[in-house]
């Protein structure tokens, strides 16, 4: 597997940047070539996912050359590049990016029996099969042991509660995560309801949104607050850690799933995921990859190596999120959520969510 630093990627201009990484993999014009590998844009950043792409060429004999960056700054790369765009497959987390990015033009559609079967509806563009989800994030209530009694949990929308007042802290309304959160609930409550929520949570606030999950999760443990919403995967990574600290943070955070009672949503899960791009070099190896990555071999890498949630239906989980405990998850479709994201953002201001 070839990768190229972000730093030494972005850094070129569009042309340049093509000519630049055709030098650096070995990528050729000759069709025999690029049969012979492909070209990941990738802002997973997880060293684990080494693992996925040399299992694949051992597979395949189709070689990985990945491209590491932030999203938006690999989409604006692709965008820039336009057809000479190297680029076979864009891959980032959050469907928020995901919706950005099809919005761009950038994603061309892939009909997939083996992607249509293995992945649920609600986890891929069903309308023109551009995107797909691979690995799911649930977002989740965490809490502090011994502050807060799980039994006085219910729903995202029940943390707007003046009950929770100084007791709870939140990333900033620029991530997309909460925006994600907040488009999502948009779709389920409509305008007013969404608008109340979003005023309520800022009224809650422990402090100023500030950080990153694991810096709200840390903060909890700390006892800066009582509770936060976070991904489980980020606390899962705390638990088998040789840092001592670490491990001591995890036994004190509780984990609660959100939105699990009889009529409710089910929680909240985004997905990582993302799609071949319609300028792809090498077309029929890209759909390949994707494939792939719905494999037992690959949705284990997910489950193993970054504690995510398999989307394979009877793909095992890592015992870490066993332990967090079964729950079920929205079956709306994050179609849905896309749309709602620019509105979202506007609540988000309008509420004071800085």
């Amino acid at each position: 597997m070839n990768k190229v630093s972000r730093r030494l990627f972005l850094g070129a201009g569009g042309a340049l940047g093509a000519v630049a990484l055709a030098e650096f993999t070995g990528v050729k014009t000759s069709f025999a070539q690029r049969g012979q590998q492909i070209n990941l844009y990738s802002s997973r950043h997880y060293n684990t996912d080494n693992r996925l792409y040399t299992d694949f060429q051992k597979q395949t004999g189709i070689k990985v050359n990945l491209i590491e960056g932030k999203g938006e700054e690999l989409l604006e790369r692709i965008k820039s590049e336009g057809r000479n765009s190297p680029a076979d497959i864009f891959l980032t987390a959050d469907v928020g990016n995901i919706w950005q990015a099809q919005q761009a033009g950038i994603f061309s559609p892939v009909n997939s029996s083996t992607l249509n079967q293995r992945i649920p509806a609600n986890l891929r563009d069903t309308s023109k099969n551009q995107w797909f989800g691979f690995s799911t994030r649930v977002r989740v209530i965490m809490y502090r042991k011994g502050k807060v009694n799980p039994s006085q949990l219910s729903t995202y929308q029940d943390l707007a509660n003046p009950k929770w007042r100084g007791k709870l802290i939140m990333r900033t309304s620029t991530n997309i995560y909460n925006q994600s959160l907040t488009a999502w609930l948009l779709g389920i409550d409509g305008q007013a309801k969404t608008e109340q929520w979003a005023k309520g949570i800022v009224a809650n606030f422990a402090r100023k949104p500030q950080g990153g999950d694991r810096d709200q999760f840390e903060a909890v443990a700390a006892g800066i607050a009582d509770l936060t919403v976070a991904n489980t995967y980020y606390l899962a990574g705390y638990a088998n850690s040789t840092d001592a600290k670490k491990k001591e943070i995890f036994s004190k955070i509780g984990v609660f799933f959100p939105n699990q009672g009889k009529g409710q949503s089910g929680a909240f899960s985004n997905i990582s995921g993302g799609g071949v791009l319609k300028n792809a070099p090498n077309r029929a190896g890209a759909i390949k990859f994707l494939e792939y990555l719905t494999s037992p071999s690959a949705q284990n890498y997910f489950a193993k190596g970054n504690f995510e949630y398999p989307v394979v239906k009877g793909a095992q989980i890592d015992p870490v999120l066993k332990n967090f405990g079964t729950f079920r998850s929205s079956s709306s479709s994050l179609t849905g959520v896309g749309p709602n994201l620019a509105n979202a953002v506007k609540i988000l201001d309008r509420a004071g969510w800085k």
